[in-house]
C-alpha cells in the first residue's frame, strides 16, 4: 500500500470516529432537553398545553398521586384560573336561583370539556368553558368566550329551548350528575363526566362555594323539577329513563286539536303494511312517511326536528319513554333534519332507513339510539296543523 493511501485511510477513520463521537454527544444533549421540557410541563406553568382533547374527552391525563401536572393536578397559575371560573359559574347559578347541585354539575362538565379553562379552541368550532359550538346555536364565538354568558347558556340554553340548557332537562335535579351533564352536552363520551366530581368539590371548597345550597323554590336537590313551561309536557306520569332503556306503552288519548284523515288504529295498520310490502321510496323522508301514515299527502314542515320544536308545549313529552301507540317519536341525529317515527306499541316503531335505506321497517325504538347514536328528544301526538 502506498504511503499516501495509508495516510488517507487513517484520516478517514479518524473522521468517522469524530462523527460518531459528535453524534453521541448530540444525542445526550437532545435527551437532556426533552427531560427538561417534560419537567417544565409537569410544573403546569402553561395553560395553553391543556384541554386540547376532543369534545367530551379528557384534555389532560389527570395523573397519579406521584405524577406531575394535569387537569386535576395543575400548576398554581392554572389552579387560580380554574377557581376564578368556578366562582363565575356559581355566581350565575345563584343569580338565577339555582341550587348548589346545578353548580356542581356545571363544574364537572367544564372540567371534562375544557379542564375549567376558557379555551379559544377545541373540536371543530367548539370553544369556551363548556366547549359550546356556534354552529349548534350556543351563540357567537365572541359570546361563548365570555364565561358568564357560557354559564348562562349551560344552565338555561336558548330563549326558545334550543339548544336546551340544564333547566330544560326534565327532572334534572333527581338525575345523576354525569347523566345531567350529558343531557345538555350530548357528548360521544357520556361516562366521563362523573370522574371529575371529587375535584369539582375540592375546587368548590377552595372557592367557598356552597354545593348544598337550595334553589330559591325551596326544593332540596332531588325533590324538584324545573318549573319552566317546556317541562310541563308530560302529563301522564311517564318516566324519562336513560338512553338505551326500553320504551313502554303509555296512555292513549289525543288533545281535541289532533284531527287526522286516518284514526290511530288505521295509521298503525298503514305503517305496518308499508313495512311489509311497501316500495323503496322513503329515503330521508321520515316526516313525510309519518304524515302519509295518518292520511295526509304532506306534513307541511320541511324537517322532523322542526316539527317537534313547533309542537305546542302542552303536547311535548320531552325524554319520556312511555309513548302511547300511534305517537310520533323524535330524535336529534346531529344532522339538520333529525328523525321521527311512528310508535306501534310494544317498544317498536315503523322507521325508514334504519334497516334498509329507502324502505320502512318495524324495529325496536332503541335502534335509533344504538345504531345511529341519536339522542331521543321525546314524543308528541300525531298533530299536523300544516298537513295537507
Amino acid at each position: 500500500m502506498r504511503a499516501r493511501d495509508a495516510a488517507g485511510l487513517l484520516l478517514d477513520a479518524k473522521g468517522i470516529v469524530f462523527k460518531l463521537k459528535a453524534a453521541a454527544v448530540l444525542s445526550v444533549v437532545m435527551v437532556f432537553c426533552l427531560l427538561l421540557l417534560g419537567l417544565v410541563a409537569a410544573m403546569g406553568g402553561d395553560a395553553s398545553a391543556v384541554g386540547c382533547g376532543d369534545r367530551g374527552r379528557p384534555g389532560v391525563d389527570p395523573g397519579g398521586d406521584e405524577g406531575g401536572g394535569g387537569a386535576q393536578r395543575p400548576g398554581e397559575g392554572m389552579r387560580k384560573a380554574q377557581i376564578a371560573n368556578a366562582e363565575i359559574i356559581d355566581t350565575v347559578a345563584k343569580e338565577g336561583g339555582l341550587s348548589g347541585r346545578a353548580t356542581l354539575i356545571a363544574l364537572m362538565t367544564a372540567l371534562q370539556e375544557s379542564t375549567l379553562l376558557n379555551l379559544d379552541y377545541g373540536d371543530r368550532d367548539s370553544v369556551g368553558l363548556f366547549q359550546q359550538r356556534p354552529v349548534a346555536g350556543w351563540g357567537t364565538k365572541e359570546q361563548i368566550m365570555q364565561p358568564k354568558y357560557a354559564a348562562k347558556m349551560f344552565f338555561w340554553g336558548g330563549d326558545d329551548g334550543d339548544p336546551p340548557g340544564l333547566t330544560d332537562i326534565r327532572s334534572w335535579e333527581s338525575m345523576k350528575y354525569g347523566a345531567a351533564a350529558q343531557a345538555v352536552q350530548r357528548s360521544a363520551y357520556p361516562d366521563l363526566y362523573d370522574q371529575h366530581e371529587d375535584y369539582a368539590r375540592e375546587l368548590a371548597g377552595e372557592a367557598k362555594i356552597d354545593l348544598n345550597r337550595r334553589g330559591t323554590n325551596g326544593s332540596p336537590p332531588g325533590d324538584g323539577e324545573s318549573d319552566k313551561p317546556r317541562d310541563k309536557g308530560c302529563q301522564d306520569g311517564g318516566k324519562p329513563g336513560e338512553p338505551g332503556d326500553p320504551f313502554h306503552d303509555g296512555a292513549a288519548g289525543w288533545p281535541p286539536e289532533v284531527k287526522n284523515p286516518r284514526s290511530t288504529k288505521e295509521a298503525i295498520a298503514a305503517a305496518r303494511e308499508e313495512a311489509r310490502s311497501g316500495p323503496k321510496k322513503w329515503y330521508q323522508m321520515c316526516l313525510a312517511f309519518t304524515s302519509v301514515a295518518y292520511g295526509w299527502s304532506s306534513s307541511g314542515v320541511p324537517y322532523a326536528i322542526d316539527h317537534y320544536r313547533e309542537m305546542p308545549t302542552s303536547m311535548k313529552h320531552d325524554k319520556d319513554r312511555n309513548p302511547p301507540p300511534g305517537a310520533l317519536m323524535y330524535w336529534d341525529t346531529g344532522q339538520r333534519a333529525g328523525h321521527v317515527a311512528v310508535y306501534l306499541g310494544n317498544g317498536e316503531i315503523a322507521s325508514n332507513d334504519i334497516r334498509r335505506p329507502g324502505y320502512i321497517d318495524v324495529v325496536p325504538a332503541t335502534e335509533i339510539e344504538s345504531k345511529w347514536g341519536a339522542t331521543y328528544l321525546g314524543w308528541a301526538p300525531p298533530y299536523f296543523p300544516k298537513g295537507g
